[in-house]
């Protein structure tokens, strides 16, 4: 996995909202400490990781001459305009164990769909406990050669053996189900001519 770095501008605590233009700010925690440090990001660079890479992405942090391993742990949004307004970054050794939620990518829709199948997703992530060298910014689940009837399970989930899961066994991440066919603009054009 390519190194993705992450560089945080420390900021000062000033009263009401913080309006910088061009940057998010943000806080770092962890590292063996229990304060956190208030910073900032450069708004661009933060949107073209969070892109590429999801809200749980694995970074490096470069801050004061130092750069540390961490992970993106919360992401704060605009409810209307969808931008950034927040974000908190979790630093953490090599050797220390962390709770992280995982996306699960489903790749092969496509070909389900050339068979008249489509994947009805019952869960999109899963919750793992390990190395930070572990994680991995998504899980990819390839569902081509499913067939009618057949459910995504743990086993599905190309999982480090080294991670510990939460879900059992038997949880059920998604199933292939018929696709389904919706004419609903048929529907409307037969109802108007009936009247």
């Amino acid at each position: 996995m390519e190194a993705i770095v992450l560089e945080a501008t420390e900021r000062t605590k000033q009263p009401g909202k913080f309006k910088e233009k061009g940057f998010v700010p943000g806080v770092l925690y962890g590292d063996n400490t229990t304060d956190s440090t208030m910073v900032k990001f450069e708004e661009a660079a933060l949107k073209k990781i969070i892109a590429a890479h999801g809200t749980n992405a694995k970074v490096w942090v470069k801050f004061n001459n130092n750069k540390k391993s961490g992970f993106i742990k919360e992401v704060q949004k605009n409810p209307i305009s969808g931008s950034v307004i927040h974000i908190d970054v979790q630093i953490v050794s090599k050797d220390q164990e962390l709770k992280l939620q995982i996306p699960i990518a489903f790749k092969g829709e496509d070909e389900l769909k050339l068979r008249q199948l489509q994947l009805q997703v019952y869960k999109s992530q899963i919750t793992v406990i390990g190395k930070i060298a572990m994680m991995t910014d998504a899980i990819y689940v390839d569902v081509s050669e499913k067939q009618m009837g057949d459910t995504i399970t743990l086993k599905d989930l190309d999982l480090d053996k080294q991670l510990k899961v939460h879900e059992k066994e038997d949880t059920i991440f998604g199933i292939i189900i018929n696709l389904k066919n919706q004419p609903v603009e048929n529907e409307v054009e037969t109802e108007e001519i009936k009247m």
